[in-house]
């Protein structure tokens, strides 16, 4: 398994331990230089999207992969991990419904773990 799919692979599990929904992985390596890969998930309540986030944080710091920048944490509303070429989105779905950042980067490529 090659690093990255580990990490991208670590970030699902998180969020899914955390019953994080629609988890979406999007390349964007060719769309920007940003960053590699958008991970979007979802949470129900402003306390879901918090755990989800602090799931994700926890384990990829276990795992040795050290976090470059986090947003949002107060409101819990948008909250953005930033890992460098893997950038996170943690949603209320109210939020994600509105931001749509799915049909932003509609010509990004798919990515199935």
């Amino acid at each position: 398994m090659k690093e990255i799919d580990k990490r991208l692979s670590i970030i699902s599990k998180a969020c899914e331990d955390k019953k994080a929904f629609d988890i979406k992985i999007l390349g964007i390596s060719e769309l920007s230089s940003i960053g590699d890969y958008f991970v979007i998930a979802s949470g129900n309540s402003t306390t879901q999207v918090a755990a989800i986030a602090d799931e994700v944080e926890e384990k990829m710091e276990e795992s040795g992969f050290e976090i470059l920048q986090k947003e949002g944490q107060n409101s819990a509303r948008w909250i953005l991990l930033d890992y460098g070429d893997i950038i996170i989105h943690i949603f209320h779905r109210d939020d994600r419904k509105f931001y749509d950042l799915e049909r932003l980067w509609a010509d990004s490529e798919k990515i199935e773990l």
